[in-house]
């Protein structure tokens, strides 16, 4: 049998030629994954973004053969998180739950602060859930569709109160929106989180909000509030009976959000290709797909060339909402 010294020329040899082979092994994505992956969540425990990501670590998980441990990585509009995974080794142990905060809202109002561009350091596997915002309004307001909103704001300038859960928060995004299409005066209220809106807007602090379903989903079914349409394009499967805005009277507004699945850049395609046909089992398994629908989350997959294009749909948009609310962070 051959021995290699250490410091010999074969020795050298030998060593490139097991680098090598493990490299092309982990490329070919053939022994992937060999280890538990690393998913980050790049918002707090709890949140919609952290619960439907959580029951899809779950499932991906178990198709794997590995775990997927969950890494909550939150501030700076999500881009803390953004950062770690765009920043990391692309071999597929270091995954990331990205949303429409860290990829879309947050590099574009923490421009100092984030330090990736959220087009050309990941590499897009695909979408997993849509949540479509919904327009709840106080169960006392005095009105009860979107026409009724908008003819009631015209007559009485700067006496509704829109509140949202924070200042560049998805919610006070898409207020912003509605009123600037809706050319619309109203005082925007900013609570310090979700749960204080909420109470806001069921107590009658405030008038009327937009944000995420599966916030509001349990309270309007209890009667604690009033939902006036949805902000997707299409009706939500969710709540097929309940119009969208677009139909109910403002024509282009669209207004929903999304979690998909992430890697850095540079991710191997047979390891990108894995992914994305296990991503797809997982959200198409029944027991998966009914956890989603529960948490208020229409589940939803695409392929990585479809979710990059949402992306830079959504870019547009919100930087539209973002611009007319003139927010920036020195």
């Amino acid at each position: 049998m051959l021995h290699a010294r250490p410091g010999s020329v074969f020795f050298l040899a030998a060593s490139i030629f097991l680098y090598s082979a493990s490299a092309t092994a982990a490329e070919s994505g053939k022994d992937y994954p060999n280890k538990p992956i690393r998913f980050v969540i790049s918002q707090t425990p709890g949140s919609s973004i952290d619960t439907m990501s959580r029951v899809i670590a779950t499932k991906l998980g178990e198709l794997l053969g590995q775990q997927l441990v969950v890494d909550n990585r939150t501030g700076a509009g999500g881009t803390i998180g953004g950062s770690i995974v765009a920043h990391s080794e692309p071999d597929g142990y270091t995954l990331f739950a990205a949303a429409t905060a860290s990829q879309v809202i947050g590099p574009q109002i923490y421009k100092k602060v984030t330090n990736y561009d959220p087009f050309k350091d990941f590499t897009p596997i695909s979408q997993f859930a849509v949540t479509q915002n919904v327009l709840v309004v106080n169960t006392k307001a005095p009105f009860k569709s979107v026409k009724e909103l908008i003819a009631y704001a015209k007559a009485n300038p700067g006496k509704i109160n829109w509140g949202n859960a924070g200042t560049g928060f998805q919610s006070h995004l898409a207020g912003v929106l509605f009123t600037h299409m809706a050319n619309i005066n109203v005082l925007h209220v900013a609570y310090k989180g979700a749960g204080p809106l909420v109470a806001g807007v069921i107590s009658g602090e405030s008038h009327i909000t937009i944000g995420p379903a599966p916030a509001w989903m349990v309270h309007v079914q209890a009667g604690r509030a009033r939902a006036l349409a949805m902000g997707g394009e299409k009706r939500s499967v969710l709540w097929p009976d309940l119009p969208t805005i677009i139909e109910s009277g403002l024509p282009g507004y669209v207004s929903d959000g999304w979690a998909g699945l992430m890697g850095p850049k540079g991710l191997p395609k047979p390891i990108l290709n894995k992914l994305h046909a296990t991503l797809v089992k997982a959200v198409n398994d029944p027991a998966t797909n009914a956890a989603l629908k529960k948490v208020g989350a229409e589940p939803q997959t695409s392929t990585s060339a479809a979710f990059a294009s949402l992306i830079a749909k959504d870019w547009k948009t919100i930087g539209e909402a973002i611009r007319v609310a003139n927010l920036k962070v020195d």
